[in-house]
This record gives C-alpha cells, sequence and structure tokens, in this order.
C-alpha cells in the first residue's frame, strides 16, 4: 500500500511537471509534446482588408467550388454550390460610419455593409492596463484606470481580423448577386443615442446591378448587445432569381492577448442545433479538414467564441439553413449560415430578419436570445453540476451586491454540505496520524523483510480499525463538485473587473501582490502539516514538496478562483484541526 501511494505520488508530480511545460511551450508557439499543431502565437501577422486580397477580398466561405473548400466537412458540393463572387470593388473607397450606443460603440464599412469594429463601452481591456494602474487603484475608489481601453470584439487591423459579413449567393448561371465585397450605399441619420432615444439605425442599399439589390437595415437598440439586421433582396429584373443568404462570421486563428498559459480557455467557431446539439470547432481541425459538423437544419446558429465574449447569427423562425465552416485565407477561419431565400419572381422582393449578438457571455440573457446560446459560456464534461453552481453564486450575489463576498458563501455552502463526508476523511486522516510512529518503528525494524512489514503494517491498521485510503475516497467524491465551481468562476464574465476588498478590484484578473497566492500557499503548507506524515521520507518530502510546486500556478490565476480555493482550504484546516484536537493527534 505505501509503495502503491508513492508511485502514485510520483506520477501525479511528474505529470504536473510535464504537462506545464508542454503548456509553456505551446503557448510560445512550439509542437506539443503530445502531438498536434501548436496555437497560433499572438504575432502572426493577419493584414488588414486594404492590402490582404485573401482578407478583404475573402468571398463567401460558403460553397466555393475549389479543391480546398471540397475537402472542408461542412461546404456544400462544388458541383452545386452558388460560384464564388468576385471582389469587383476596391476597399480602399469605402466608408466608415461609427454608431454609438451606451453599450456599444459600432463602425460599419460601406463595402458590403459589413460590422468591422464593436467595442463593448462597459468591459474595460484589462490586458491594456499599465502595471501602476493597480497599486494607484487601492488608494482610491475607482474601479479601473480613465484611459484604459475598451474590449474591441470586432476589428479588423494589421493584427486582428474579426468580422460579420452577410450577402447573397446563387447557382443560376449568369446572375450576379450583391456580396460582403460590393460597395453600398449608406443611409444613417443619427449616430450617438440621444436622451429619450432607443434605438439607432442605418441602412445599406446595393447598387441596382441587373435590377437585383440588396438592402441591409442594422437596428441597435438602448442597453442591448443584440443587434436586429433586416436583410431586403429586391428583384427588379425580368426573371426570377434564386437567392441564398449568408450570414458569416470571419476572425483570424489567434488567441486573445493576454490569455494564461496556466489555464485553458476555448477560442474559436461552435455552432449548435436542437439534433446536433453544441458543436466546439477547433482551428486546427478546420486546417486539417476534420470537421464533422451537422450540414443543415431548421433551426440552429452560428457562433464565434472567446473568453468572456461570444457573437452569434440567430434566426427566429423554423427556415431551413446550411452550416458551413472553411479556412478562407492565411490564419483565416470563418463560420456560416446559409439560408435559401426561394425562388424570388420577377418584379417580387423577399426579407428576412436576423439578429447578430455581440457581447459578454451571460447566461441567462443567452439563453433567453436563443435555445442553446448560453452553451458558449462552456464548462465542458462539468455542465450538470456547474450550472446550478452559478445559479446559486448569482442568488448568493443578488443579497450580497459583492462577487468576492459571494464566492466566499458559495464555498462555506459546500464545506457544509459535505461535512459529515469531510469529517470521515479528516478522522481517518487523525487515525493514520496516530499510528505513523508504530509504522514508522516497524518499517527500521523490517526494512529488509517488505513483505512481513507490509503485513505487519496491514495487522496495525486492523488493530486500530484504520483505512489507509478512508481519507482519499471521501475528498474523491467532493471533486466534481468543486472542479464545476472552478470553471463556473473561470467562465464567468461576471467576474470581469468585479471588485472584492481593498487591493482586489478585478476578481478576473491576478492578484497584484500576490497576497492572496501567498496566504494559498501557507494554508497549503498548514494542511500539509496536519496530514499524517507518511513512513516513507521520500514521500514525506514529496508531500511537502507538491503544495509549493502547485501553488506556483495560484500566482498566475485569477483573484477570484484563488480566493475559493483559500477559503476552501481555511475551512478545512478548521475542521480538520478541531478533529485532530478532539481525537488528540495534534502536532503528532
Amino acid at each position: 500500500m505505501t509503495d502503491m501511494r508513492r508511485t502514485l505520488l510520483w506520477v501525479v508530480f511528474t505529470m504536473s511537471l510535464v504537462l506545464l511545460w508542454d503548456k509553456w511551450t505551446v503557448h510560445n508557439g512550439q509542437p506539443s509534446m503530445f502531438g498536434g499543431s501548436p496555437r497560433p502565437a499572438a504575432t502572426t501577422p493577419v493584414t488588414a482588408a486594404a492590402s490582404q486580397p485573401g482578407v478583404a477580398a475573402t468571398p463567401p466561405a460558403v460553397g466555393v467550388p475549389s479543391p480546398s473548400a471540397a475537402a472542408v466537412p461542412g461546404a456544400a458540393p462544388a458541383a452545386s454550390a452558388p460560384a464564388t463572387p468576385a471582389p469587383t470593388t476596391a476597399a480602399a473607397g469605402s466608408e466608415k460610419i461609427t454608431l454609438t450606443t451606451d453599450v456599444v460603440k459600432a463602425t460599419f464599412d460601406s463595402q458590403g455593409g459589413t460590422l468591422v469594429h464593436l467595442e463593448l463601452l462597459g468591459y474595460k481591456d484589462s490586458v491594456h492596463r499599465k502595471w501602476y494602474e493597480a497599486f494607484l487603484d487601492v488608494f482610491s475608489s475607482r474601479p479601473a484606470a480613465q484611459d484604459t481601453p475598451n474590449i474591441v470584439l470586432f476589428d479588423q487591423t494589421a493584427k486582428r481580423v474579426y468580422l460579420a459579413q452577410t450577402g447573397l449567393i446563387t447557382a443560376q448561371p449568369g446572375v450576379t448577386l450583391p456580396t460582403h465585397l460590393t460597395q453600398m450605399k449608406p443611409v444613417v441619420s443619427e449616430r450617438s443615442l440621444k436622451d429619450g432615444s432607443n434605438e439607432l439605425q442605418i441602412r445599406f442599399e446595393s447598387p441596382a446591378a441587373d435590377g437585383l439589390r440588396l438592402v441591409k437595415t442594422y437596428t441597435l437598440k438602448r442597453g442591448e448587445y443584440t443587434i436586429g439586421v433586416k436583410h431586403e433582396f429586391i428583384n427588379d429584373s425580368a426573371q426570377p432569381v434564386t437567392p441564398q443568404l449568408y450570414l458569416q462570421l470571419a476572425r483570424d486563428g489567434n488567441p486573445p492577448e493576454g490569455e494564461s498559459s496556466f489555464y485553458f480557455t476555448f477560442t474559436g467557431p461552435a455552432m449548435y442545433t436542437e439534433a446536433g446539439k453544441f458543436h466546439k470547432i477547433d482551428f486546427k481541425d478546420i486546417e486539417k479538414g476534420k470537421v464533422d459538423i451537422p450540414k443543415s437544419a431548421d433551426n440552429g446558429w452560428v457562433a464565434m467564441v472567446q473568453h468572456y465574449f461570444a457573437s452569434a447569427w440567430v434566426l427566429a423562425g423554423n427556415e431551413p439553413r446550411d452550416f458551413r465552416v472553411q479556412k478562407v485565407g492565411d490564419n483565416l477561419y470563418s463560420i456560416a449560415m446559409v439560408v435559401p431565400l426561394g425562388e424570388v419572381a420577377a418584379g417580387g422582393r423577399k426579407e428576412l430578419q436576423s439578429t447578430l449578438f455581440a457581447g459578454p457571455q451571460e447566461e441567462n440573457k443567452l439563453a433567453a436570445l436563443a435555445p442553446g446560446l448560453e452553451l458558449v459560456k462552456d464548462y465542458g464534461w462539468f455542465t450538470p453540476l456547474a450550472k446550478p453552481l452559478f445559479w446559486l453564486l448569482t442568488k448568493l450575489h443578488a443579497v450580497l451586491g459583492n462577487w468576492g463576498w459571494s464566492i466566499v458563501a458559495l464555498v462555506v455552502l459546500l464545506k457544509i454540505a459535505f461535512y459529515w463526508l469531510n469529517a470521515s476523511a479528516y478522522r481517518s486522516m487523525a487515525k493514520m496520524k496516530a499510528v505513523a510512529p508504530r509504522v514508522t518503528e516497524l518499517r527500521e525494524r523490517y526494512k529488509d523483510k517488505p513483505q512481513q512489514m507490509q503485513q505487519e503494517m496491514m495487522r496495525i491498521y486492523r488493530e486500530e480499525k484504520v483505512n489507509p485510503l478512508g481519507g482519499c475516497l471521501p475528498i474523491v467524491a467532493q471533486m466534481p463538485f468543486f472542479i464545476a465551481l472552478y470553471w463556473v468562476l473561470l467562465s464567468s464574465v461576471e467576474m470581469r473587473g468585479a471588485p472584492w476588498i481593498l487591493w482586489v478590484h478585478d476578481l478576473s484578473q491576478p492578484d497584484p501582490y500576490f497576497i492572496l497566492p501567498l496566504l494559498m500557499t501557507a494554508s497549503s503548507l498548514f494542511q500539509t502539516w496536519l496530514n499524517p506524515t507518511p513512513p516513507d521520507p521520500v514521500q514525506a518530502r514529496m508531500m511537502w514538496i507538491m503544495p509549493l510546486v502547485f501553488s506556483v500556478m495560484f500566482f498566475f490565476f485569477p483573484a477570484g478562483l484563488v480566493l475559493y480555493w483559500l477559503t476552501n482550504n481555511i475551512l478545512s484546516i478548521a475542521q480538520q484541526w478541531f478533529i485532530n484536537k478532539k481525537l488528540g493527534v495534534l502536532g503528532k
């Protein structure tokens, strides 16, 4: 039993070091030791639309009849796919129009009526905060420096490409329809939301080439991260036309700037249908042509996901739609819904209303917007446990009004719920600590007779009614709940910019003075002292080294996560101290 426990400790310790090293090498653009491609480095050059035809002139990533498209699952077969629209107008002649509401600042490009820049006015980009601002915050009541830039989702610069594009395609020969490359005429009255006004609108109309026109109308509303997008196709030609509308999100494969190397959060396309449920799609799978998603449905949505934020195209009705994912350029990927509009007769018109969401992953609001949309806030395998834990956390916040104290209160409730299970584990550990001197003496006496030593040790355990695994199993049974709470705190955008006390002004950022990680390290070492000392000297040293090794990660974890673990440690120490003192093994 002792040899097994020692082996397990060495395996855990070694694998932890290997995983930490592998994570560091992948973060710096090197290949993973476990196979697969490294994630794209943050410095990967992605040129702006005006200078790179592969980006600005990207044809709709839907049904492109080319060898590369045919290799990507989810793309329409080349035989039935609409032809790729040609970039007939240069991006240099386009006009940029910016609309500002109380929560977003959105910039549209007249080329295609594309949303090319979106700032979230209520969320500051803490990655760009100056090093001394956290120190200044301790002596002021401001949550963040005034000159800290806003979070930017959609963007089109030399470093980033992230766009919401729409347009029309058709399989009819000889028919050319307006796409996201077509120069359109903007019509806008107000560019900022006035007092007493609840919405802003901007309208884009394409030229009447061959009598075929597309009109896009964007509606931004006060206090909302959803944008209503109405598409009207007008057929003033002499023949019927069968158009398809694509709603597309295009993004480079770079991770968000400032992403931590010590924990993983997903960045990339996602989709949902009632039959196929939620799918995350890795950029590397798109590169390899290994995307396996539903091809079509009469429901569902497409999205681009990153830590805390997301964008998504949503349709209110049950229109048939195709789902397509592609690599459309160097380090540029897209996910799209393609909606057949049916045959539009000569002189007729057809319109379709859609919703573009771009904002924070607020779970309850996303769930109300579309079925399954709250799943972009990804808890992974722990979703069944994480959802009720988040619900309880929000209820505690409604009472306490502080996310930090809500975390503390939630951990307290969990410790109360598992009190008797923990008590059983700590009693077992206390008994192990009480018999530890006798076991140590046995090891010395029978060090040359391992089989007899094991027999004598098991005899002592039977006489003292000690189960060597009794201290582990109850704790293992609780681990899924605490891991689920870990993902709740890591994924919840509510932690962003949320203060706790004094120096902690943002629970989503590391503690600027490392006070919480240092207390976490101290509590872990104290808990090790409370636990029974293994008779094997090597194993005993390992028990002191491992808390120090794992504590390194907490110096880079968000303060909210460290606060959660620290609270759990303190409560565990209090309970274990009480039980050890009651059984008379404290300090042994």
